[in-house]
């Protein structure tokens, strides 16, 4: 997920439209009222981004950060047969596909809480992206809020890949500040089986978030980074659940 900025009114055009609008023009193609608010599809060139309430969360241009979100999930695991994954949330698809792409991967639940978001992959653009990893039999599509599952599904994995706003120092929407709390760190480690892993995404480096996961009782805590051409870089924040 990229790091929010305000936006402006897009061109409006049918989610089906086909023909490629120029890099800088902004063309909306499906705007819904959810119970979190506004999100918006659109295209601009080649890519495609999504905005919620205003705010730019994520576009197709690079992917880098949330392929590393798996990558890194899966490295931390070392030799475990078939472990299963859950990527939170499905986003534009790039950490889902990965996941998909990797047969050591086993079972693989991506939770999704914008119905909208949902439909882009199954029916919209965003099927070129995921279509293929969320029809592999391995996939569950869970439609519900991210914080609500981590805290009352009786599932558990090896690895929770999380990235559903620009970090723990920087929240997206109201309430998901929750999921970096003690409480919320907790939960999160009661998904995980003894030994697996907490990989959550992230806009920046966060030495404050490292420390949230240690007193939380996580072990080989460490962050893995992504260059970016401007700014900071993304970074993927590792915890162990000690064995």
């Amino acid at each position: 997920m990229a790091a929010t900025t305000p936006v402006t009114a897009p061109v409006t055009a049918p989610l089906t439209a086909s023909a490629t609008p120029p890099a800088s023009t902004a063309v909306t193609l499906d705007r819904r009222e959810g119970p979190y608010g506004e999100v918006v599809l659109r295209r601009r060139g080649e890519n495609f981004e999504i905005i919620a309430n205003g705010t730019f969360l994520m576009d197709t241009s690079d992917g880098r950060s949330e392929r590393l979100l798996v990558e890194a999930a899966l490295r931390a695991l070392g030799a475990r047969p078939h472990p299963a994954v859950l990527v939170g949330g499905l986003g534009v698809g790039f950490s889902l596909a990965h996941a998909a792409a990797e047969p050591a991967w086993g079972r693989i639940a991506v939770v999704e809480r914008e119905e909208a978001i949902i439909d882009w992959h199954r029916e919209g653009p965003l099927a070129r992206i995921s279509g293929e990893a969320l029809a592999d039999p391995r996939t569950v599509l869970v439609h519900d809020d991210l914080v609500a599952y981590v805290r009352t599904s009786p599932d558990t994995f090896d690895a929770l890949c999380l990235d559903i706003d620009n970090g723990p120092d920087w929240t997206v929407t109201k309430g998901n500040d929750s999921l970096y709390s003690p409480a919320g760190l907790a939960a999160c480690a009661a998904r995980l089986n003894p030994g697996g892993v907490l990989a959550v995404w992230s806009a920046r480096p966060s030495a404050d978030f490292e420390e949230s996961l240690r007193n939380a009782g996580f072990s080989g805590v460490r962050t893995e980074e992504v260059t970016v051409a401007r700014g900071v870089p993304d970074a993927v924040h590792l915890a162990v659940r000690p064995a």
